[in-house]
C-alpha cells in the first residue's frame, strides 16, 4: 500500500509541475513565433508624379541640300560637324557645259539683237518707199498704179510683223540666257541656313544625276547649340497629364546614354494630333525643347525623360509597400477579418475588369482604386486603416483621407528569421 501512495504522490506532483511549467513554456513558444513586422513611418515631404518615355534627339530644323543640276562634283569644301554661314559656298560642280550655254545663248541674244536692227532699216526703208508713192500719186495719178502702191504697203506691214518677231526673238534669248545663267549659278551649292553640317553624302569627283529625282548632298542643322528637340512617344491614356503639365509650364527632365551623370531639363514645346497605332496601343508625339550650348545633345541619341504632370508639396506620404501588403488573415484582429475573407483585397489588389462594365461603372471603379487599407499593430495583432490616397510616384502616395498621422508606422512585410 505505501508503493501505491507513493505512486500516486509522484504523479500527482509530476503533474503539477508540468501544469505549473504549461504556461511559461506556451507563453515562450508563443512569443517566439510571433511575427517580426517590417514597418516604416509616414513622413510629410513632397510627391511628384512623373509620366515615363523614350524619345529620340533631333535638331529643330534639318535642312536638306540637293543638287538642281547633274554633273561631276569638282570641288568639295566642307566636312562633316563644320559649322557653315548662310550663302557660303559648299561644293561646286563641273561648269564647263553650262558655261558653254551661257556663251551660245549670249550669242543667240547678240544675233536677235542684230535681226531687229537689220528689219528696222527694212521697214524704215519700205515706209520712205511707200511715202514717195504716194507724193508721186498726188502730183500725177498716172505716175503710180494702185497695185504698185498696194504692193508698197503691204510690204511695209510685212516688216513691222517681222520687227515684232525680231523684238520676240530677243525677249526669249535674254530667257534662254537667264536660265542659262541660274544653271550655271546653281554648279556652287550653298548653304541656304547658318548652320552645322550633320551628314555629307558625296565625294570629290562623284558624278551627280539630277534629271529623275534631286540628289541629297549635305545636311545643315541650324541652332543646335540654342534648342533641340527631343521626339517621344507617349500613350493615350497618360496623354490628357501632359497637356496639364504643358498648360502649367512644368519642366521635362531626361538623361541619355552618353552622359549618365547629366540630368537635363526641358519644356514640352507641342503635343501633336499625329496618332500612330502600333499592336492596338495608340500613342501621341510629344515634343521636348530643350537648350544645348554644350552640344552634348547630338542627333540620333535616345533619351530616357520624365514627364512632371503634378505635384503635391507638404502632404503626409504613405510608402507604397504599405499599401502593396496583405496580412494573412490568423495576423489580423477579429473586426478586420472581414476585409479579407469578404475579398476586399482582392478588389484593392487588382484591377476591376473593365472589359464588362458601362462607362459609368468603369468611372466608379476607378474611383474605388485610391481607396486601400493599410495595417498597423495593435498589441499581438494587426489592424486595418483605410486611406484613400492621391498623387504617386515610384516610393510614395499621397494621404488625401483616412486616420493616419505624420511618423505613424505602417507594416510593409514579415521579417525573414
Amino acid at each position: 500500500m505505501k508503493a501505491r501512495y507513493k505512486i500516486i504522490i509522484s504523479l500527482v506532483l509530476l503533474g503539477g509541475a508540468c501544469a505549473a511549467a504549461y504556461q511559461p513554456a506556451a507563453d515562450y513558444w508563443k512569443k517566439r513565433n510571433r511575427p517580426i513586422w517590417k514597418e516604416v513611418e509616414t513622413k510629410r515631404g513632397t510627391i511628384i508624379a512623373v509620366v515615363n518615355s523614350t524619345g529620340t534627339v533631333k535638331p529643330v530644323l534639318s535642312v536638306r541640300i540637293g543638287s538642281f543640276v547633274s554633273g561631276p562634283i569638282k570641288d568639295l569644301f566642307v566636312d562633316f560637324n563644320q559649322e557653315v554661314e548662310k550663302d557660303e559656298v559648299l561644293a561646286t560642280i563641273d561648269p564647263r557645259i553650262y558655261e558653254a550655254s551661257v556663251a551660245r545663248d549670249r550669242a543667240f541674244l547678240a544675233t536677235s539683237e542684230a535681226e531687229v536692227d537689220r528689219a528696222k532699216a527694212q521697214l524704215q526703208q519700205a515706209a520712205n518707199n511707200e511715202t514717195r508713192a504716194l507724193s508721186l500719186q498726188e502730183e500725177n495719178e498716172d505716175f503710180i498704179s494702185d497695185q504698185e502702191l498696194d504692193q508698197l504697203k503691204f510690204n511695209r506691214i510685212a516688216l513691222e510683223a517681222t520687227l515684232e518677231v525680231a523684238k520676240a526673238s530677243i525677249d526669249q534669248a535674254k530667257a534662254n540666257l537667264d536660265n542659262s545663267l541660274a544653271n550655271l549659278g546653281y554648279t556652287e551649292i550653298r548653304s541656304p541656313v547658318s548652320g552645322t553640317i550633320i551628314d555629307r553624302k558625296i565625294d570629290p569627283g562623284q558624278t551627280l544625276a539630277a534629271q529623275f529625282q534631286t540628289p541629297e548632298l549635305f545636311v545643315v542643322a541650324p541652332d543646335m547649340r540654342e534648342k533641340m528637340h527631343i521626339y517621344a512617344s507617349v500613350d493615350e491614356a497618360d496623354i490628357g497629364l501632359i497637356r496639364s503639365a504643358q498648360e502649367a509650364g512644368r519642366p521635362a527632365h531626361f538623361t541619355v546614354d552618353a552622359y549618365r551623370d547629366d540630368l537635363f531639363e526641358g519644356q514640352i514645346e507641342e503635343i501633336r494630333f499625329s496618332s500612330t497605332e502600333l499592336q492596338n496601343v495608340v500613342t501621341y508625339p510629344v515634343i521636348v525643347a530643350a537648350p544645348n550650348p554644350d552640344l552634348k545633345l547630338l542627333p540620333g541619341m535616345t533619351a530616357s525623360i520624365s514627364f512632371r504632370v503634378d505635384e503635391s508639396e507638404d502632404v503626409v506620404r504613405i510608402p507604397n509597400a504599405a499599401l502593396r501588403f496583405y496580412p494573412d488573415v490568423k495576423h489580423v484582429r477579429e473586426e478586420d477579418r472581414k476585409l479579407l475573407e469578404g475579398k476586399d483585397w482582392e478588389r484593392e489588389s487588382d484591377e476591376d475588369d473593365e472589359t464588362a462594365m458601362s462607362a459609368v461603372e468603369k468611372a466608379e471603379a476607378r474611383k474605388r482604386r485610391n481607396r486601400r487599407h493599410v495595417w498597423v499593430v495593435e498589441g499581438e495583432f494587426l489592424r486595418a486603416i483605410e486611406v484613400e490616397t492621391g498623387l504617386s510616384d515610384s516610393k510614395y502616395s499621397e494621404l488625401v483621407s483616412g486616420d493616419l498621422t505624420e511618423g505613424q508606422k505602417l507594416v510593409t512585410g514579415i521579417e525573414t528569421k
